[in-house]
């Protein structure tokens, strides 16, 4: 698996297997085994849903973070993600450095979460990837308060093996949760700015769950032919 994670050099490759009532799910990006991916489980749950048990409404697999389970909702897949505990750490001048902007704040969680003033300084960011693996997190993700959605975000995960993460699901189990309390609503309505872009819509439902929900579309329906 971490060899078929290399060769298609994506931020995760989804591996799934059938179980007698669930599936077994992991990812990999191109370095290593990750604990959970938010996108490469929305694409699993479309494929499963859509090519393998398109009369069900609901898959369940077992993964490193416990049972996720995703609902089909019209043209929507939405995952009950875990949240992390999340507590403000100094801004540091290797912060500073890596992104090439001083933060206004830090939060770290199982990820790191830097604020910033506005969604323009996260939009043209263009960080150090050598300078984000001397800094804490998993990821780093940069955040700010957007103008047409509740926050824009970037997340970029060099400690990973990927430069940049196009829309990252597990990090928005954190910077929805830092943005629900900022803003004092339940409902968080996040854009990735990434190059490729995505729109996430996210629901704090308690007992530190998340409910995040987005759209999945089919690019390629391949067959693998090297032996590795």
């Amino acid at each position: 698996m971490m060899k078929l994670a290399m060769e298609n050099n994506l931020s995760e490759t989804a591996f799934i297997v059938k179980e007698p009532q669930e599936y077994h799910l992991r990812w990999f990006t191109p370095g290593t085994e990750v604990e959970l991916c938010g996108h490469a489980t929305l694409a699993s749950s479309f494929v499963i849903m859509n090519y393998y048990d398109p009369n069900s409404s609901e898959v369940h697999f077992h993964t490193l973070s416990g049972e996720l389970i995703v609902h089909r909702k019209d043209n929507l897949y939405e995952m009950n993600f875990p949240t992390y505990e999340l507590r403000e750490i100094p801004v540091t001048d290797e912060m500073e450095g890596a992104f090439g902007v001083k933060p206004m704040k830090a939060i770290l969680g199982l990820d790191l979460i830097c604020v910033f003033e506005n969604e323009d300084i996260v939009r043209n960011m263009q960080p150090d990837q050598e300078l984000l693996m001397g800094i804490e997190g998993r990821i780093q993700n940069v955040t700010a308060a957007g103008r047409e959605t509740d926050c824009v975000s970037r997340s970029f995960a060099p400690k990973l093996a990927v430069f940049e993460d196009p829309v990252c699901g597990s990090s928005h189990c954190q910077i929805a949760d830092y943005w629900s309390n900022e803003l004092g609503k339940r409902e968080i309505d996040a854009y990735q700015a990434s190059k490729r872009g995505g729109y996430l819509h996210c629901e704090m439902i308690g007992n530190g769950r998340i409910a995040i929900s987005g759209k999945a579309t089919v690019v390629a329906v391949s067959e693998i032919l090297v032996k590795l």
